[in-house]
């Protein structure tokens, strides 16, 4: 049986952002994998986690989704704090990779190929208040023509460095104006369907 891990790292802010968006596209991505007959397992970084539990999670799992609110240009710091604790563990303990994959003997190899997780896939799920043309586009003041990905390589870096395949994002933009969440949630398990509907 293949297995999904589903990663939520909504940050609660009474009165604010209780989480129930994040919350909302996590649960149709785990309907989603249970009706594809995967298991899931499930990490909601907020409530605690162990991080030698967690590499383990990372080494069962055939893919890997982070749901993640957008606050200000990044996940919210619980995520980095979660990154640094499981990366750093399974470096230490050489379960991700070992080195950097460079080698003296083999000039040629390259810097971030060293990693044992290949086979593995990666995706990031995002709700964002920034719209979406505000994205690709080099006439946009704030971003200059970046896309989501590029927005993103900060995460998936980590994933790619320990040899995992990075899939395009889904995201959710706009949420506080003229976005059409029930829109996006729809469209999820669709989105799902042409990555993983084997």
């Amino acid at each position: 049986m293949k297995k999904v891990l589903l990663i939520n790292t909504h940050l609660t802010y009474p009165n604010w952002s209780e989480g129930t968006l994040n919350d909302s596209f996590h649960q149709k991505a785990k309907d989603f994998f249970l009706t594809k007959g995967f298991e899931v397992l499930e990490t909601k970084v907020e409530d605690g986690y162990d991080a030698d539990e967690e590499v383990e999670k990372h080494l069962e799992a055939d893919i890997i989704i982070l749901q993640t609110p957008v606050n200000w240009f990044g996940a919210p710091w619980i995520y980095k704090k979660y990154v640094d604790e499981i990366f750093s563990s399974a470096g230490n303990s050489k379960k991700f990779l070992e080195g950097d994959g460079r080698t003296r003997t083999d000039p040629s190899r390259q810097y971030g190929t060293g990693g044992y997780l290949q086979g593995k896939k990666f995706m990031v799920s995002a709700t964002w208040n920034a719209p979406k043309n505000s994205f690709d586009d080099p006439n946009q003041v704030l971003f200059e023509g970046r896309s989501t990905a590029d927005f993103f390589i900060p995460i998936t870096s980590n994933y790619r460095f320990c040899g995992v395949e990075i899939l395009a994002d889904y995201n959710c933009f706009d949420i506080f104006k003229d976005g059409d969440i029930a829109k996006d949630l729809e469209n999820y398990p669709i989105y799902l369907e042409n990555f993983f509907g084997v």
